[in-house]
């Protein structure tokens, strides 16, 4: 099915798609470095609205359990709809609740205003990739891929900088403030610069799916994000678990029998599409979770300030660009399979080598960990990203799209609870508190933070158990991506690189093309 976008004219398209990439990135980043911007914030967000740890963790993950619950919708909406006007309306409900967030002193409602954020972000993350592949010619599109996929990578390490260098003169504030300008930037933008694009004679839009995977979502990744509060063994957050998964299993049941399914799940016989969803998904696993960790051990442990934190990470972010942009020639050169499984082990050797931190390691430990983990992650995400858009017809750009974020955000979640409770369990096995009254005890075992408070030797241990729950948690994250590795390696070993002889082919040609449904 032909796409609705009208052509540009005469002799300024390379400019007019230079300009569609620039906008679409700057909408990109701006949802994606929300994802991780706030980390830097939570002290300063702790003193001014009193919240409690678990509010603190709530205006965190509120965000993403709404920004991931969503996105196959989303994507569907926006292609029936309009890829243009999803990046308008998500930009522009983003762009409002950051506002509303930056008035606020309540932590209930900031966490709700988080979740509104959720759903703009929905909406702009699989418009933005989308856009991208129905509106460059295809000889452009690794190019602009490769672009994109840097930015989506770069943009949380990005906002932890951003966000540290404003708490350095301003309040928490300041962050959603930033949330506004660059939503006003994209969306006048896309109002100038980004062609409109849509499949308007799609059938009526799956609403049994979406709401199942909908359900299915929130259920699961609530009840992941609150296992490290109330215990993975817990009979709530097992029955919690249970419940998302077989709502998921039922979403899967029952788009099987849909003539026009949401998505369709026998596109995971394609072996491109799912060694790029899985990938995805535990890159993003070992991204955020390690952020997570990361910044608690440079604030708490090393005693940086917000700024002085985020910009430690930089050397990630500076080796992760360029790699990104230079992948497409090596993935031209060599194929998919190799680039794509260097890149995951040089992931699972920084996160080796970022293992061995202690309390009194030199900074130059951290940047030679950062670097293969900065490298890793640009090689191995471009080939991703390509091999889940190259899987879909033009007619489902944004559902694809959409399951690519989704690999993203379920990742983060999943990172973020899983080896934060590692880290947590570690933490308070190993903290020695002998001859304490059970009540500062138990402020000790909360957090980090606490015992340094207390201050004395229970500070000393503390730190000590801290450092022991990071080495575990990041061990963990370094199995993760050799999981990946293996993973992707097998699922390629045959699997030819998708080829398409047109711009315009519906389904790409690869080695499982027989397998594919069909979408009339």
């Amino acid at each position: 099915m032909p796409s609705t976008r009208t052509p540009a004219a005469g002799p300024a398209p390379a400019v007019r798609h230079n300009l569609v990439l620039v906008v679409t990135c700057v909408a990109l980043g701006t949802v994606v470095a929300a994802m991780a911007s706030l980390n830097v914030a939570l002290p300063d967000l702790a003193r001014e609205t009193h919240a409690t740890q678990t509010q603190l963790s709530w205006i965190i993950d509120a965000y993403s359990l709404v920004f991931a619950s969503l996105l196959l919708p989303a994507g569907a909406l926006g292609d029936r709809f309009g890829r243009r006007r999803a990046l308008l309306a998500g930009l522009t409900i983003f762009g409002a609740g950051s506002a509303a967030a930056a008035l606020t002193t309540d932590p209930s409602a900031l966490i709700a205003l988080r979740g509104v954020l959720g759903v703009g972000a929905a909406l702009v993350m699989p418009a933005t990739l989308s856009t991208i592949t129905t509106t460059f010619p295809r000889a452009q599109r690794a190019r602009a891929v490769s672009v994109w996929a840097a930015v989506a990578g770069a943009s949380a390490l990005v906002g932890l900088f951003a966000s540290g260098a404003l708490l350095e003169g301003w309040s928490w504030r300041s962050v959603f403030l930033l949330n506004v300008t660059l939503a006003l930037v994209a969306l006048v933008g896309t109002l100038l610069f980004v062609p409109e694009s849509a499949e308007p004679k799609q059938p009526r839009l799956d609403v049994g799916g979406a709401l199942l995977a909908v359900a299915g979502l929130v259920t699961l990744v609530y009840s992941v994000i609150e296992a490290p509060t109330r215990g993975w063994a817990d009979p709530v957050t097992l029955a919690g678990i249970g419940l998302g998964l077989a709502v998921l299993a039922g979403f899967v049941v029952f788009e099987l029998r849909r003539e026009n399914p949401l998505l369709d799940p026998r596109l995971f016989r394609n072996r491109h599409f799912a060694a790029g969803s899985l990938s995805i998904m535990l890159q993003f696993f070992v991204f955020f979770g390690f952020i997570f960790v990361m910044m608690q051990y440079l604030q708490l442990v090393r005693g940086d300030s917000a700024l002085m934190a985020a910009t430690a990470m930089l050397p990630m972010a500076a080796t992760m660009i360029p790699v990104s942009r230079a992948t497409p020639l090596l993935v031209g050169r060599f194929g998919f399979r190799g680039p794509w499984v260097a890149g995951l082990v040089g992931v699972a050797t920084g996160m080796g080598i970022l293992s061995l931190l202690d309390a009194s390691s030199p900074y130059w430990l951290i940047a030679t960990g950062l670097v293969p983990l900065g490298a890793g992650m640009g090689l191995a995400m471009t080939p991703a990203t390509t091999a889940i858009t190259d899987a879909l017809p033009r007619s489902l750009q944004n559902v694809g799209s959409a399951m690519n974020d989704l690999a993203r955000e379920l990742g983060g979640a999943l990172g973020i609870a899983v080896l934060g409770s590692l880290l947590s369990a570690a933490y308070r096995d190993h903290l020695s508190l002998p001859g304490l009254p059970e009540q500062v005890a138990d402020a000790a075992r909360s957090s980090l933070a606490a015992a340094h408070a207390i201050g004395g030797p229970v500070s000393e241990s503390a730190t000590s158990a801290f450092v022991d729950g990071m080495h575990l948690a990041l061990l963990g994250a370094a199995a993760a991506a050799v999981v990946a590795a293996v993973a992707v390696a097998a699922l390629l070993r045959s699997a030819p690189r998708p080829e398409a002889s047109a711009e315009d082919h519906e389904v790409p040609a690869t080695a499982d093309a027989q397998e594919q449904p069909s979408y009339g």
